[in-house]
């Protein structure tokens, strides 16, 4: 499947890369806790839980407040929205899952990883960095507790019965995993190991595979968005009822922390709604956007259910929620011609590409303590921007060399700033650079960089968009602006080197 594997030939003129291997080099610099670096108490009692909700190939205009004209209702984020700052110009650190999530915890662009396009696959070993500072390690080094439930996607150290990488034939399911969340930071994780139509259908919880019974999944392709593949599977893995699994788990940690005075991180990747699309019953012709409209409204709903328990345990005030995408949604021509719906919005393209369809994304925080409620702001922020901000929120030092691509925006949502990072990259399914400064974008490639197809006839050899008059992207002024062309060129080059 092209999703996963695009290999390239590597031409750093063209900014083309290829598939590596998963595992690098140990950076010379931690943020474990160990003796030589302890963890510390928190700095004040008014530093705030933080749960993060990240939804997977979500579009922003899925919700209604992001697109009056969305065909699904969610009224729960809409709340959010209400109660919190949203934001019109955040994008994800890639149009693709693996990469966003390593730049999201990691706080550097994946580019710079192993990984140089497509995604990794749920027996695939781990891609952070032995020892690469994490939001969560960074955050346990000021006291936090730090939990994950939900999908992980960024690599497992499985065992095997031959001492070869593994597969879905020579995994040993019930013994410990040598790599997991747990080593990244998070004290607690209850992960699927990749996406949702991906082999192995298991849970892991800490380094154990909960039911080691495996049975055979058979796969599906139809019809549209109920695709997975077949394979391994525990016994008792239900994939219609993964989302409300995770969903309680997360509830549970919740619960759990709740009446304790040590703040708490719980990172919640969804596994919606991306394929294969399963909303529960409940939810079925909720929405004017079929099957993916109503796994949108499932989606709504775990919120609206995490909001409510964070609310019904009086700790509100002092919880911090963000609720984003990891890239845009896989919402196509045909998706568009049968329901009368955007998923991405204005923006061009999908999932993917390097088009702001694949990765310009919703985002909401909310935090009484702090963020204004109804406010809004065009900022330029990227996923990667998170790691900083958290760490300036709770007087967290990052180490020297760690995150090198996340800029705080705090002063954003104190109120005290309206801008944040004044350039952004964004990189595609395939392997190719965009940039992003002021109104200007500039495409290193002729098409879509992803999986749109190229329009007909020869195409250009980049593309520079004027976003602030033609956010669409329709009209590439590259024989325009030659200057800009090579001015943003150098700039791209000079991040990437």
């Amino acid at each position: 499947m092209k999703e996963y594997f695009n290999l390239r030939i590597p031409d750093i003129r063209q900014m083309k890369w290829i598939f590596g291997a998963t595992l690098m080099l140990t950076p010379s610099c931690s943020a474990q806790p160990s003796e030589e670096n302890p963890i510390k108490p928190p700095l004040n009692t008014d530093q705030p839980n933080i749960i993060f909700i990240l939804a997977d190939d979500m579009g922003y205009g899925d919700i209604r407040r992001f697109n009056s004209g969305s065909a699904i209702p969610t009224p729960h984020l809409d709340k959010l929205c209400a109660e919190g700052i949203s934001f019109t110009e955040a994008h994800s650190g890639s149009a693709l899952s693996t990469p966003t999530r390593y730049g999201l915890l990691t706080g550097r662009y994946c580019f710079r990883s192993s990984l140089k396009s497509g995604v990794l696959g749920g027996f695939s070993r781990p891609l952070i960095e032995k020892e690469r500072p994490t939001i969560a390690s960074l955050l346990k080094t000021r006291g936090y507790h730090t939990a994950i439930a939900g999908k992980w996607h960024l690599g497992l150290g499985w065992q095997t019965t031959n001492g070869a990488a593994a597969n879905e034939n020579n995994t040993a399911f019930g013994k410990p995993l040598t790599y997991t969340p747990n080593d990244a930071g998070f004290d607690k994780s209850y992960i699927l190991p990749a996406s949702l139509d991906m082999i192995p259908y298991v849970y892991i919880e800490d380094r154990n595979v909960v039911d080691t019974i495996m049975t055979v999944i058979e796969g599906a392709d139809s019809p549209r968005g109920h695709f997975w593949r077949g394979g391994k599977a525990s016994k008792s893995f239900s994939i219609d009822k993964t989302l409300d699994h995770f969903t309680e788990k997360a509830k549970q940690y919740i619960r759990e922390r709740a009446s304790g005075s040590q703040p708490f991180f719980l990172y919640m990747p969804l596994t919606a709604p991306h394929t294969p699309w399963l909303p529960a019953n409940r939810f079925k012709g909720v929405s004017s956007a079929g099957d993916y409209g109503d796994f949108v409204v499932h989606v709504d709903d775990v919120v609206g259910q995490v909001a409510s328990l964070i609310d019904s345990l009086g700790i509100k005030e002092k919880t911090l929620i963000v609720f984003t995408s990891d890239n845009g949604a896989d919402w196509n021509a045909t998706d568009k011609a049968t329901y009368p719906h955007r998923a991405n919005y204005i923006w061009r393209g999908r999932k993917s590409d390097a088009w702001d369809g694949g990765h310009h994304v919703p985002l909401i925080i909310q935090y009484p303590g702090m963020v204004k409620s109804g406010t809004s702001s065009d900022a330029l922020v990227c996923l990667t921007d998170m790691l900083a901000t958290f760490a300036e929120m709770t007087g967290t030092t990052v180490p020297p060399g760690a995150a090198e691509d996340s800029e705080s925006f705090l002063q954003v949502l104190n109120g005290s700033s309206k801008t944040a990072r004044s350039e952004v990259i964004h990189h595609s399914g395939d392997g190719y650079f965009a940039i992003r400064q002021g109104r200007w974008k500039l495409i290193d490639c002729g098409g879509s960089g992803g999986w749109s197809a190229a329009e007909n006839g020869t195409l250009p050899p980049v593309q520079l968009y004027d976003m602030e008059t033609d956010p669409e992207e329709k009209n590439n002024l590259y024989d325009k602006y030659p200057q800009k062309v090579e001015e943003l060129k150098n700039l791209l080059n000079t991040i990437i080197r």
